[in-house]
């Protein structure tokens, strides 16, 4: 007996209350109906119709079986739905969104080879700091930077990288303030506060000799949006603080910026990429997720330890 079948034939027959009209919209005959119908009832050892020479009315064990029949034919079709658009050669607009630093990075160069991979796929990107709403801007994928997690917001979120992050100040800042040498220190520092749209860091954890520590952040009396304004204001000798790499590496090459406590590992950025449902994701938006995530991978995997490992520390100046 084919259970599921049977079971879309159930629903059929209980929303039309009909064996004959469930038998056309399936193209089948009354009498097969009819056969299906009895072999569930046999099979589960109980009556799910009430039966008369004039209507059909469900019994209660049939009630509650209806209730569950729905819900496994809708989880059998989301399931076959997935696979087939996974299956499916990715096609049509890309609707894409990312903080500006990391786009210009990383998404720019990314989207640039899987257009050439895939030449049926359009894109439109937005580089911006502001999170935008994915229903409202008809957005298909937005990236976005948090700490540890992302707020819950209803939306599905899948992780693409963790950006290793840098301590560190401009050597004039330094020198007039003098270069901390130990977390104590660090803490009468003027500390640049990173503040945008779900990326508010209000301490600092650091892995270190003394295992971890977390050091709080005030809000202090300069706040800045992006990484990229946070690598231009401690340049410009506003104080002391944490930037993921990328942001900071050109400045740190050529000695604009310099590490602080390099000893320390300190916690790193998470991106992740956001989109609206998982139900019926369409080829493109899976595609374009795992396809950024693999060229992220590479290109940290790459640079990451052998930049920092390059660094000018402070106690080197």
């Amino acid at each position: 007996m084919n259970t599921l079948k049977n079971m879309r034939i159930f629903v059929r027959v209980a929303d039309g209350a009909s064996f004959a009209g469930a038998a056309r919209a399936l193209d089948m005959t009354t009498p097969q109906v009819s056969k299906a119908i009895s072999e569930l009832e046999a099979h589960l050892r109980t009556r799910l119709l009430h039966r008369t020479t004039r209507k059909l009315a469900l019994t209660d064990a049939g009630k509650r079986y209806l209730a569950r029949c729905r819900d496994i034919i809708a989880l059998v079709d989301v399931s076959e739905a997935e696979a087939g658009a996974a299956s499916a050669a990715p096609s049509g607009t890309l609707r894409l969104h990312a903080p500006a630093s990391f786009g210009q990075v990383f998404v720019v160069p990314a989207l640039a080879r899987f257009l050439e991979q895939y030449p049926d796929v359009e894109a439109d990107l937005l580089l911006s700091s502001r999170v935008p709403d994915l229903l409202e801007e008809n957005i298909d994928v937005s990236l976005r930077l948090a700490a540890s997690q992302l707020p819950d917001s209803g939306l599905v979120s899948a992780r693409i990288c963790r950006m290793a992050s840098v301590l560190c100040a401009a050597p004039q800042y330094l020198a007039a303030h003098g270069a901390p040498r130990s977390l104590d220190e660090l803490a009468q520092h003027t500390r640049v506060r990173l503040q945008a749209p779900h990326y508010t860091v209000e301490h600092w954890l650091f892995d270190g000799p003394d295992g971890t520590t977390k050091l709080a952040i005030p809000p202090g009396r300069l706040r800045v949006n992006t990484a990229d304004s946070l690598t231009a204001a401690l340049v410009s000798g506003c104080g002391v603080a944490p930037v993921p790499l990328l942001s900071a590496l050109a400045a740190l090459r050529n000695g604009s910026l310099v590490r602080v406590l390099p000893e320390y590992e300190l916690q790193g950025t998470n991106v992740y990429a956001v989109y609206a449902s998982r139900l019926y994701l369409d080829a493109k938006v899976k595609t374009w997720i795992e396809f950024l995530r693999a060229f992220v991978e590479r290109v940290l995997a790459a640079s990451d330890g052998e930049a920092i490992a390059r660094l000018p520390r402070s106690a080197d100046r």
